[in-house]
């Protein structure tokens, strides 16, 4: 398979593009980083590599020939802000995590969707987050929320196409992102394991893969109490 895989030079990313790799597929790391990409692609011969802003449209690269025709599209690259003072709100911080994590995948689609081949399957690297109000996520929660309800609608859109969409939700990743937190993080995975599941489910064809499983039945569980009783849990949170 040509696997082309945004945010690929940290967490999940660069884990998926290991192992992809590893399996003798042929990958396209993007990243903004030309130093970490240059480690990745001195691990295997079957990794090459685009270094680029997903942010700025302007400056995609083209794709070269013998790098079209892609069997796996996976926009995984994506940022966390909290929005520490909702009092006085951060427009421009609010701004910047909806670009990565929204913004830029419409630009990517708009670049690389075209190049998925017949049969091929579209990935959108989501969250559990879009389940729950959380506190201090207003754009982290946001940004994702509107992925998730992007991936279902592409998913109907796209099926005329040949092309298929899965929307992935991982729980708590041990990654550089999640790092920063300084609060509990529960039933947290490793990034090697969150790919292992990722690559799992799309050897299935699932639409929706979410992990860890207990992870994500009791925010179900969650969602469907009253909000005004969430809220209070939620202010407990915090």
């Amino acid at each position: 398979m040509r696997i082309m895989i945004t945010g690929a030079t940290s967490g999940i990313g660069k884990a998926l593009t290991v192992a992809y790799a590893g399996a003798g597929h042929q990958v396209i790391a993007c990243g903004r980083s030309a130093d970490k990409l240059d480690e990745l692609k001195q691990e295997s011969s079957h990794i090459d590599s685009l270094c680029f802003d997903l942010t700025d449209f302007d400056n995609y690269p083209n794709l070269a020939s013998e790098q079209t025709g892609l069997d796996l599209l996976i926009f995984n690259a994506g940022d966390c802000e909290y929005i520490d003072d909702a009092l006085n709100f951060d427009a421009k911080r609010f701004e910047r995590v909806i670009n990565i994590n929204l913004i830029s995948v419409a630009y990517g689609l708009q670049a690389w969707l075209k190049h998925l081949k017949p049969g091929g399957r579209l990935v959108l690297v989501s969250s559990s987050a879009r389940l729950l109000p959380l506190p201090r996520a207003e754009a982290y929660g946001a940004s994702k929320a509107a992925l998730s309800y992007l991936g279902r609608t592409l998913a109907i859109d796209l099926e005329k196409h040949q092309l298929a969409v899965t929307t992935v939700h991982p729980g708590f990743v041990d990654t550089p992102l999640t790092e920063r937190n300084t609060f509990t993080m529960p039933m947290i995975v490793s990034s090697e394991q969150a790919a292992a599941k990722i690559i799992q489910g799309l050897d299935k064809g699932l639409d929706e893969i979410s992990f860890p499983s207990v992870f994500i039945f009791f925010m179900k569980c969650l969602r469907c109490l009253p909000f005004s009783w969430w809220r209070k849990i939620a202010k407990r949170i915090v």
